[in-house]
Order: C-alpha cells, then sequence, then structure tokens
C-alpha cells in the first residue's frame, strides 16, 4: 500500500455510504491521530486499537438517521504531491463547518488548533 492515509479515508468514505456499523484497517500511530480527531470533531462514534503483534484499528461510524454524519472526505497531499502551508494560510473547509487535519511540529491538529498555536504544516485531508 503507497497511500495508507488514502486508504483509511476510502475504507471510511465506502462504509458511511453502505451504512456499515464499524470497519477494521491496518493500525499506525497517524491513523490513529487522525482517528482520535475525527472523533473528537464528532464525525465518528469510537474507533480501539485491536490486538498485541499485529494491531488494527475498529472504527465505529456515526449516523444520523439513515445518513452518515460523514458528508464528504478529501486527500489533500499526496506522497506524489506533498502540500505544506504557512499558519497564516491554512484554509477553511466549507467556511469553517468543515476541519481540515494538518500535520505539525506540535503533532496532528486541526486547522482551528493549528491557526491558534500558530504553526503551519501538510495538510493531510479535509472532512466535512
Amino acid at each position: 500500500m503507497t497511500d495508507p492515509i488514502s486508504d483509511l479515508l476510502n475504507r471510511l468514505r465506502n462504509a458511511n455510504q453502505a451504512l456499515l456499523p464499524a470497519i477494521t484497517l491496518p493500525h499506525s500511530r497517524l491513523k490513529e491521530h487522525i482517528l482520535r480527531l475525527f472523533k473528537r470533531e464528532g464525525y465518528i462514534a469510537d474507533y480501539a486499537v485491536e490486538g498485541d503483534r499485529a494491531k488494527t484499528l475498529k472504527v465505529r461510524l456515526k449516523y444520523s438517521g439513515r445518513k452518515g454524519v460523514i458528508e464528504g472526505l478529501r486527500r489533500v497531499s499526496t506522497p506524489g504531491l506533498r502540500r505544506y502551508v504557512a499558519a497564516t494560510e491554512i484554509p477553511r473547509v466549507l467556511g469553517g463547518m468543515g476541519v481540515a487535519v494538518l500535520s505539525t511540529p506540535r503533532g496532528v491538529l486541526t486547522g482551528t488548533e493549528a491557526r491558534r498555536l500558530n504553526v503551519g504544516g501538510e495538510v493531510l485531508c479535509y472532512i466535512w
């Protein structure tokens, strides 16, 4: 797999459209930090790390009626073309209705947190 973050986003998108209750995917610390942000922002119900040697992430999705909470996901920075922004250039997703996820020197942060801490970094993805 060349782009694990893109794989995470595609699995979330597909499971959300199929109204699946949960998905399982391979573990990485970056994916775990991204899922922590998604849970804190209210886009997923919960996630858990399972297994000792071969760890996996089990993600429970969140729905409102017969519609998923996640309206859309977009991968911004790819392995072939990295997108870096300064603290003053952090994009707003849908005028503040969505969340930009950044990898910064202070860890994986949302766009608003990075703006408040005055740090820039690599724009990983957008979620709304």
